[in-house]
């Protein structure tokens, strides 16, 4: 995996995103509309791409897409 290629998958996942505008640096709440719901597809996203599981807790304290990407990416080498 690597950033790229996980900002493209977040950019289809959610309607709120257009293709090709999120960078690593991007804030979250800025792009797009960072509610429970769009947390919950998030955490099932994340649970059915990667095979990985992230609590709310860790979801929250994810600010940036950088955040995010380190966030799964470590649960995914944890995993390996």
């Amino acid at each position: 995996m690597n950033i790229k290629d996980f900002i493209v998958k977040l950019e289809e996942e959610f309607e709120d995103l257009q293709v090709n505008t999120l960078v690593a640096n991007d804030v979250l709440q800025e792009k797009f509309t960072w509610d429970s719901i769009n947390a919950l597809i998030f955490l099932a996203h994340v649970n059915v791409e990667y095979d990985v599981e992230i609590t709310a807790e860790e979801l929250i304290k994810s600010i940036t897409v950088q955040d995010l990407y380190d966030l799964v990416e470590a649960k995914v080498q944890k995993k390996a």
